[in-house]
């Protein structure tokens, strides 16, 4: 499993993906699941992926393939709106699981994969979306400005409660960061290291990019202040005024 998790705001874009993809008693393995496709003053694309690995790997080299060999096809990098780059994601991995989904069900495999698309392209506004595991998508709107995909609940309540598209950028990427370390603290199959990408509006670059590691400062004290926070307003609640001592 995994947790990726994006926003959409007035000032431009958070993404932020973990690394794990199983995890056990006696086993962890870390991929990346961000896939960065980029053209300086042009376009700057980020996709995230979740579910089957070979199905999410599969989606994305294709993906790639594609993009190398222009000519043939319309790729991530010569579309004309994002629009159609989530049309091409969609058809991939359709593509990939009518090729491969047989057999992986033969073995009882779950060959489901989603992937959250976003960026911008030069002449259109940035925009975001969630495609599933058909192909189908959906967009993300300033009332719904982001997406989560993987091992989503845990990290859900403390978005909500405090992204808004007005919302600043760095304030988005710690609230998304406190996200993962509330869903890390809860699942073990989601964790160390984390991919975070930082886009502004308009810019047509890439920004700020992070690989958060064990060693982070940052991301450690964001884990103890977040955790120690949280008990202190806790104690801080009053009880209820029930009397508890009478059955009912």
């Amino acid at each position: 499993m995994t947790y990726c998790a994006a926003v959409m705001l007035d000032a431009g874009m958070v993404f932020a993906s973990d690394s794990r993809t199983n995890a056990g008693v006696d086993h962890v393995s870390s991929y990346r699941k961000m896939h960065l496709f980029a053209a300086d003053g042009e376009r700057v694309i980020v996709i995230l992926s979740s579910g089957n690995l070979s199905v999410t790997q599969s989606t994305i080299s294709l993906l790639d393939q594609h993009a190398r060999n222009p000519d043939s096809h319309k790729t991530v990098m010569n579309a004309a709106s994002m629009y159609e780059v989530a049309e091409l994601v969609g058809a991939s991995v359709r593509e990939v699981r009518q090729r491969d989904g047989p057999y992986l069900q033969q073995s009882n495999v779950d060959a489901s994969a989603s992937f959250i698309i976003g960026g911008q392209i030069r002449g259109e506004q940035q925009r975001l979306f969630n495609l599933y595991t058909e192909g189908n998508f959906i967009e993300a709107t300033r009332e719904t400005p982001y997406f989560q995909i993987g091992e989503s609940k845990y990290g859900k309540p403390v978005i909500d409660r405090v992204v808004k598209a007005g919302t600043g950028l760095l304030e988005a990427t710690k609230c998304v960061l406190v996200s993962f370390d509330s869903t890390m603290r809860s699942n073990i199959s989601v964790g160390l290291p984390i991919d975070l990408l930082i886009y502004t509006r308009n810019s047509l670059r890439v920004g700020f990019q992070r690989h958060i590691d064990e060693d982070d400062a940052y991301f450690e004290m964001i884990h103890n202040q977040w955790g120690e926070g949280l008990r202190k307003v806790f104690a801080q609640l009053p009880n209820p005024d029930w009397d508890v001592s009478t059955p009912a």
